[in-house]
């Protein structure tokens, strides 16, 4: 027999993610008290147990995000679990795991136009049960750096026009450092929200960035950076630090100023060599289509993979309304 709870104790619940070979930042409990302080987020957390001894077998914990609330809400809320679900080995986990998709299945189905899960690693032990479950694979690609090295290693590895470029962004002024209080938090907001309205993305609200940074810089699970250019900001990069990974969340910058993206990366591999075993660069986009930041990313010199991305669509109606409604939004932006 297994028991499915949303109110496991959260000590417990992070002691089974530090502990899983592929625990990440985003199934923590930590993750779960972001989620709440920020506007439009809602945390939807599953753990499958052993009732006799206690034993976590499972959990599956998403966001559900919705700019509207009430009837209009179930047109655009969307369930994101993020580098989850998290199963122990084995034919008792997967059975967890059935368990646990079935519950959120049938939680959700009102509120979201559709699921997705986006991988950080291989999931192909747990790719068939999640399949039986109505959802779809499709292929996403990215990079990882291995950062396992000391810093001259990594540097090779670049591409000489990268290498050239955080060169030049030195010698043109730009300095890189960490975020220390509200006003450069809000300056490193306004240049990744406006970097995503350049190229008609939406981007989460500022509330879940100040959640963020209040909850993970504090514990160093996060560093915010901002570059600087004559006391001006002109680009910032968000990384989220757990066990060994190191993982490109958010970046923006002022797209008159040559090279700062440059700068602001190496600035993470070179800080983080030696520190962590892993840079995940946060996704390059779908193999046949076209990514202009793939190019990028690709120069810096990590392995790409292709760990993929689970779909379920919950409504067919609602979710090409929603579409239509998303290429309205980018046609008006």
């Amino acid at each position: 027999m297994i028991e499915i709870t949303d109110s496991l104790d959260p000590k417990l619940w992070d002691k089974f993610v530090y502990e899983h070979p592929y625990g990440n930042i985003f199934q923590t409990a930590s993750m779960a008290n972001v989620y709440r302080q920020a506007k439009s987020y809602v945390p939807f957390s599953l753990a499958a147990i052993d009732p006799d001894d206690g034993e976590v077998l499972a959990i599956l914990q998403a966001s559900i995000i919705s700019e509207m609330s009430g009837v209009a809400g179930s047109f655009t809320g969307r369930g994101v679990i993020m580098g989850g679900p998290l199963v122990k080995e084995g034919e008792r986990g997967k059975e967890a795991l059935s368990l646990l998709l079935k519950e959120y299945g049938s939680s959700v189905k009102s509120k979201v136009v559709y699921s997705q899960m986006r991988n950080i690693r291989d999931t192909s032990d747990i790719k068939e049960t999640i399949l039986s479950y109505g959802y779809e694979y499709d292929q996403h690609l990215d990079f990882l750096i291995d950062l396992d090295r000391d810093e001259a290693e990594i540097w090779s590895d670049i591409s000489k026009s990268r290498r050239k470029g955080v060169n030049r962004a030195e010698k043109s002024g730009i300095m890189i450092k960490k975020v220390e209080n509200d006003a450069e938090l809000k300056a490193s907001y306004d240049l990744i929200h406006q970097t995503y309205l350049n190229v008609k993305m939406p981007v989460a609200d500022f509330s879940l960035f100040k959640a963020i940074y209040a909850e993970f810089v504090p514990k160093d699970m996060a560093d915010f950076f901002i570059a600087l250019q004559d006391d001006v900001p002109v680009g910032a990069r968000i990384t989220l630090n757990y066990k060994d990974l190191v993982y490109d969340w958010y970046a923006g910058s002022l797209a008159d100023v040559p090279y700062v993206d440059e700068a602001l990366v190496w600035n993470i591999l070179n800080s983080n060599a030696g520190k962590y075993k892993v840079f995940d660069f946060g996704g390059a986009g779908h193999p046949d289509k076209p990514y202009g930041v793939r190019e990028f990313k690709r120069r810096f010199g990590g392995q790409q993979v292709n760990f993929g991305r689970y779909k379920k669509v919950h409504g067919k109606l609602r979710n090409r309304m929603a579409e239509v409604g998303y290429g309205v939004y980018r046609r008006l932006k």
